[in-house]
């Protein structure tokens, strides 16, 4: 029996064999595709090396999880389950896609992979995947152009919206589903016309409806919506192929890569050139990045691939609070220089002024507190922090640091502390009436020795309010049975914000100090209350003991029976868990101070809305007490507003920092009387059994 319709391979345009545009079209656009490719790549090669080719296991596991699997998207829950359907969509539809470029050009090739048993399965999955894509896509439309949502507007200072592109694109996805439909839809209508059998495989999808209005036309007007609707089709593809690279839409292409080349070693800052040696950092010319070739060529990678989702900036503190930093606009406006320096015609613009002044204001990049909510919400495990730490570097380089931090750092490079006070104080703590009758606190190094060292670090050590989480920690440690002592004037700020604000060559002092006083102490592992020293050591340090937070301790020492906890005192307060940014995202230490929480008998314990992964960050994380930035509202008193809102009258936190910050704001906030905040260690230390 003849075939129903001529196939685009058989058929003839304007006296043309049409297999010669079927071969033009793709042969055309691929080759302009590979064109842009190139030139878009080019930036990569002359960028700064960055070693991303190890542990190839573990990277390809994390395309499959983030890339393919979309495993972060329904954490906004609408716009997850959208993008998801039209991807997994498209991704199917690229198969189909492919294979009509290969219908075109060979008249059996459709009717040989249709009529086999994987392509009556690929049928159905087909023709369903491009009806649920295109619903998709018109929700999508309806919700960029008339809903539109708060994270995606752009600030006049940012420059204009991206919503007109959103929108094209996902015209284009529509168009080719609505081809597709018609050109399968236009067979099935004409092989029944002619009496063919033809299994309707797929009842109530586009296809489907669409032969159904299509059976009413004659042979002549289905032959040229079949052919119309494969050419629109073919040059839809090609165009929106060539289209990608050329905006936000490049991630489309650029996901998969990045997220193999994705960030493995959470909690550490990137060294300032990668291959360079500790000791040989004093021979640089130059630090951090000043211009847009000292980036590497991952984090160039991460400009390409942001997909304008605003995610990031919705969840980054700093941003909620009114400074100016919205991290989206970290690569957006880098994308963009990219784009304006290196375009695909004409020559390369000469890369000679500095990014803070010409991309980036130095307040903008001073903001963010290195929290990490913005990496941890990307979809696409793009990084922030990296280039923050880089950016600040040169800055520092070049003399350009804050006024209000130069104190703190003077007195870090002086006396080993921001606060500026004599090393012999740094031990004081132990000795409050009352505590030192009761403990004695070693202080370990030439004389004495112990099997664990206690790095309090320096606001514990030094500021009157958090030192009462050092008296506790000790207790708890001798309660527990732990052999500990401290290093008292030996040692030194552990050094995490100091790097992380861009002095280098002031915390490989600091580290250096300190490492040879932890191992000169003999011990043989390390506890520590301060998220920020816990990340430092455990991250940044090498050679020294393995390092716990006090949580981990206290949780496995409860579990043991080491440690046995009273009722709790009162029954009508509500606790709740704040997570230090340190501990949790950059550590991944979540249930250990919950599990510790819920050990007191009785205690009732509520989730704020942002917890965990989403923990909200107070604000106040080492140098950043010392920090005046402008915003509208305190990070403390925004996280304390949290708390009231579930009905919490406790804030139980795991860090000094937070402690301090969280204090000053439940005062600001004229809550005194009504709400708390004590750390963990303090509260296990007043519930304590004492034996």
């Amino acid at each position: 029996m003849e075939p129903a319709l001529i196939s685009p391979a058989g058929a003839y345009l304007f006296d043309i064999p049409a297999v010669v545009f079927s071969v033009l079209i793709p042969v055309v656009g691929t080759g302009i595709f590979t064109y842009i490719i190139a030139k878009r790549l080019a930036p990569l090669f002359s960028a700064a090396p960055d070693p991303r080719f190890d542990h190839f296991k573990h990277r390809f596991i994390c395309v499959l999880k983030y890339a393919v699997g979309q495993y972060r998207q329904p954490r906004y829950l609408l716009a997850g389950i959208i993008h998801i359907v039209i991807f997994a969509g498209f991704m199917i539809l690229t198969i189909h896609s492919v294979s009509l470029v290969l219908t075109g050009i060979s008249e059996g090739f459709a009717a040989s992979v249709s009529n086999s048993i994987a392509g009556h399965i690929y049928g159905v999955l087909k023709d369903f995947a491009s009806t649920f894509v295109l619903l998709a896509c018109v929700i999508a439309i309806v919700r960029r152009g008339i809903f539109k949502p708060k994270r995606y507007s752009v600030p006049p200072e940012y420059g204009k919206e991206h919503t007109r592109e959103a929108i094209f694109v996902l015209m284009l996805i529509s168009t080719l589903m609505v081809c597709d439909m018609f050109f399968e839809a236009s067979i099935a209508a004409a092989g029944i016309q002619q009496g063919f059998e033809i299994d309707l495989h797929t009842p109530g999808t586009g296809t489907w409806l669409v032969t159904g209005i299509l059976l009413a036309m004659s042979p002549v007007k289905l032959q040229t919506i079949h052919l119309v609707s494969y050419f629109i089709h073919d040059l839809t593809f090609f165009f929106f192929l060539c289209f990608l690279p050329m905006g936000k839409h490049f991630h489309v292409i650029t996901s998969l890569p990045n997220t193999f080349f994705i960030k493995l070693d959470k909690g550490t800052v990137k060294p300032v050139i990668w291959g360079i040696e500790e000791e040989k950092l004093d021979d640089l010319d130059s630090f951090g990045v000043k211009r847009f070739s000292d980036f590497t060529w991952k984090h160039m990678l991460d400009f390409y691939t942001c997909a304008d989702c605003g995610r990031c900036s919705d969840q980054c503190p700093a941003n909620a609070v009114g400074r100016p930093l919205s991290p989206r606009f970290i690569s957006i406006k880098c994308r963009d220089y990219i784009f304006k320096n290196h375009p695909l015609f004409g020559k390369t613009a000469e890369n000679s002024k500095n990014l803070i002044g010409d991309i980036f204001t130095e307040d903008e990049i001073w903001s963010c507190t290195t929290c990490g909510a913005c990496e941890a919400e990307c979809p696409l495990m793009i990084e922030y922090i990296d280039k923050i730490v880089d950016l600040r570097r040169g800055m520092v380089d070049d003399g350009i640091v804050p006024q209000s931090l130069q104190k703190p750092l003077r007195a870090l490079e002086k006396r080993g502390n921001p606060y500026g006070k004599i090393e012999n104080k740094r031990s004081d703590w132990t000795k409050e009436k009352g505590f030192s009758e009761k403990y004695t606190v070693k202080i370990i190094g030439k004389k004495e020795t112990a099997d664990a060292l206690y790095f309090v670090d320096s606001i514990t050590s030094f500021d009157d309010g958090m030192q009462e989480i050092a008296r506790s920690a000790a207790g708890v440690l001798h309660a527990a049975g732990v052999d500990f002592g401290i290093l008292g004037s030996a040692e030194k700020d552990s050094g995490n914000e100091v790097r992380r604000f861009g002095e280098e060559m002031l915390f490989q002092k600091l580290k250096e100090q300190n490492t040879e006083a932890i191992l000169s102490s003999g011990a043989k592992r390390i506890v520590t209350a301060d998220p920020h020293a816990f990340n430092s050591l455990k991250n940044d340090y090498k050679n020294i003991p393995q390092v716990e937070h006090i949580s981990q301790v206290i949780a496995r020492k409860i579990k043991a029976g080491a440690i046995r906890l009273n009722g709790v005192k009162d029954s009508a307060a509500v606790y709740t868990y704040h997570d230090p940014c340190y501990l949790g995202r950059h550590n991944g230490i979540y249930s250990e101070p919950r599990d510790v929480i819920d050990a007191i008998p009785g205690i009732r314990r509520v989730e704020m809305h942002k917890s965990r992964d989403r923990s909200f960050c107070c604000g106040g994380g080492g140098l950043m007490l010392f920090y005046e930035p402008v915003e509208e509202k305190r990070m403390g008193r925004l996280r304390v507003e949290m708390a009231k809102e579930v009905g919490a009258t406790v804030i139980v936190t795991a860090c000094p920092y937070c402690m301090a910050n969280i204090e000053d704001a439940i005062k600001t906030s004229g809550l005194e009387g009504e709400m708390e905040v004590i750390d963990l260690v303090e509260l296990v230390y007043s519930h304590m059994v004492e034996s």
